[in-house]
């Protein structure tokens, strides 16, 4: 029997919110702070989606982003909501940025003065100064279109798309990060120190656009940060201004699918143990390619077909390994909070991940190491850390059987660890974890197990991404990594502010349902 949860129409019109990752939240801050009455629903048992953590022997492990670079998109968040961000968030600068390794010993930091990273960059390449600073140049070019120009801009109509497109053109959006990085370094190292970025949120750097560059110009004017108590610190306190807003949140809480009325718009949905909640309007912060093969899997689709979904490029997946250490407190000394350990090949890595679809023996990682910055994170004396290895997803013809491969892998990430930049740490390990690609699929209900959903290439992004608005029934709208603007902190935070632009203020839905009936 069909258990229905109904709201008073005539008090404030009521958004339902789908999914509490960062996304979502700041999608329900929003709606919150234009008067209408929220409920968040979400399968996990903590605010954050992806930006959760687990808490092992005293270790949490941040199970998702670590990475802050534009903190004056969460400012404004909270400062359009009534907020103060920096009284209810602390943010920690850091410089390094982050450290990049290469197999050889050879290393580069990334700093946040000027001049520390030209003495970097004549170090590592010293032929290559005047090319690393035009490509700072066209970093900023860049940002200055595709970030102060995109970022919150409804995308939704194609002129809007076709309007950009000159800009893009003269910018050579065609050519990709890594091409872009060739055009202007020799350094073979340089080059990917250049491309790499769009590994954060999902791109290939040989096939995404050159676009891209824009996060060194972000990286360099803004900084880069950590939240103490880590990116989950910034979700409970987003999770308590949706609650002051008089906002629910539900935990433990699946949904089935999204309801429709008789003429097909979004009115609530159905929970998985067959609860039906109404709602004026509907917000998907799930996966987009989930909110259209499975929240909208009993109606037809026009564009988001399950062919179109299934032509689509998906973002690689990732393997995280997650581990404390006991008494290293004061080991690997030159092992800091961000690093990047680079394998032997960059580009043939590339394309096994992306293209060939296969797990190779050698492997690039990413090392969190919080504990270096953030007391909280492990017991005192003991470090917290997590290896992040980028990996094929599982939608390419013969995918990784996780179930038998993880602890195979989880070796193999060990060992090169150890014979890199944490030799000995077989003798510290303390609790452990991994998320597969599978992991990603179950417990995110990720298409595939991607990492970022939709991989970001340039005719996968704007108005050829799914749209804040959605394409297959009135009334239904989405946030979140899927969407316009796309993956990564600032653009899933930032497709809230551009759904505030979608969405009339409550009073006025209310008025108008009141007029009609």
């Amino acid at each position: 029997m069909t258990r229905h949860q109904t709201f008073d129409r005539t008090d404030r019109s009521h958004a339902i919110v789908i999914g509490a990752g960062l996304g979502g939240l700041a999608a329900a801050m929003r709606l919150g702070a234009k008067g209408w009455r929220v409920t968040v629903l979400d399968r996990l048992d903590m605010p954050g989606g992806r930006a959760s953590s687990v808490t092992r022997d005293g270790h949490r492990f941040d199970l998702g982003p670590t990475i802050v670079t534009a903190p004056q998109v969460f400012r404004k968040l909270f400062t359009d909501c009534g907020r103060d961000f920096d009284a209810e968030v602390t943010l920690t600068a850091l410089d390094p940025f982050y450290t990049i390794r290469w197999p050889d010993g050879t290393y580069l930091e990334a700093r946040a003065q000027d001049a520390d990273m030209e003495s970097e960059i004549v170090r590592l390449s010293p032929g290559d100064l005047d090319g690393w600073r035009r490509f700072l140049k066209d970093a900023e070019a860049r940002y200055k279109v595709g970030y102060e120009g995109m970022l919150t801009k409804p995308m939704h109509r194609l002129w809007e798309t076709i309007k950009v497109l000159p800009r893009f053109a003269m910018l050579r959006a065609d050519r990709s990060i890594l091409a872009l990085a060739r055009s202007r370094v020799r350094n073979e190292r340089l080059r990917m120190a250049l491309s790499f970025h769009p590994l954060f949120i999902g791109g290939d750097p040989a096939r995404v656009t050159s676009m891209y560059a824009l996060v060194s110009h972000l990286e360099k004017t803004f900084g880069v940060h950590y939240a103490q108590g880590g990116v989950g610190a910034m979700a409970a306190a987003m999770a308590r201004v949706v609650r002051d807003q008089g906002g629910v949140l539900r935990f433990g809480t699946t949904v089935d699918h999204v309801q429709q009325d008789a003429e097909g718009r979004a009115s609530g949905v159905r929970l998985t143990d067959g609860q039906v909640l109404d709602a004026d309007i509907v917000v998907s912060n799930a996966d987009a390619g989930h909110t259209y093969s499975n929240l909208l899997r009993n109606r037809p689709k026009r564009r988001w077909t399950p062919k179109k979904l299934d032509r689509s490029r998906w973002s690689m997946g990732l393997f995280v390994w997650y581990f404390g250490t006991k008494g290293t407190r004061d080991m690997w000394p030159d092992l800091g909070h961000h690093t990047i350990q680079s394998g032997p090949r960059y580009e043939g890595l590339l394309r096994d991940i992306f293209r060939r679809g296969t797990l190779s023996d050698d492997m690039s990682l990413y090392i969190h190491r919080p504990s270096v910055t953030d007391p909280t994170a492990a017991p005192d004396g003991d470090d917290t850390f997590y290896a992040l290895s980028p990996v094929p997803h599982l939608g390419h013809d013969d995918p990784v059987d996780w179930s038998t491969m993880a602890e195979t892998y989880r070796l193999k990430v060990q060992a090169v660890l150890e014979e890199t930049v944490m030799p000995g740490l077989g003798k510290h390990l303390g609790p452990s974890m991994c998320l597969t690609p599978e992991d990603f699929r179950d417990r995110y209900l990720s298409p595939h197990g991607a990492g970022f959903s939709i991989e970001p290439r340039i005719l996968q992004s704007a108005w050829f991404r799914p749209h804040n608005i959605s394409e297959e029934v009135p009334g239904l709208f989405l946030v979140g990594a899927g969407t316009h603007p796309g993956a990564g902190l600032p653009g899933v935070v930032a497709s809230a502010e551009v759904l505030e632009q979608l969405v009339p203020p409550a009073r006025t839905v209310t008025s108008m349902m009141q007029a009609a009936e």
